[in-house]
């Protein structure tokens, strides 16, 4: 499994920890939960814990990238990017694991 941080993503994790004052051994772990039509949903957030038995960690850009073994699959090849344009600024991830068929043949949507 390999999650990819780009340049700008590790510089505003870089950003956000310094500006909530948070201690230096955190880690930005990614999680992922199907989410029915819409495809996988990503979260991210901070934390301490490392269990490497269950956890897989990647450093880049002197951050710390945390996932769940488990979670291996969904997130193989993802790259977790900071944006910011006209419509907002946000942290994107893009995953050419996940297959995009345009919507949910159970619900109608094509």
């Amino acid at each position: 499994m390999a999650i990819t941080l780009t340049e700008a993503a590790a510089a505003e994790v870089k950003r956000v920890l310094e500006s909530q004052q948070l201690e230096p051994n955190m880690m930005l772990r990614m999680g992922v939960a199907g989410g029915g039509c819409a495809g996988l949903q990503y979260s991210l957030g901070f934390d301490a814990e490392f269990d490497p038995a269950v956890d897989a960690k990647y450093e880049q850009h002197g951050i710390s990238v945390v996932a769940r073994k488990k979670m291996a699959l969904h997130l193989d090849g993802a790259t977790v990017d900071f944006q910011e344009g006209p419509m907002g600024r946000g942290f994107a991830i893009d995953n050419p694991s996940v297959p995009r068929t345009g919507g949910c043949p159970g619900c109608g949507h094509h």
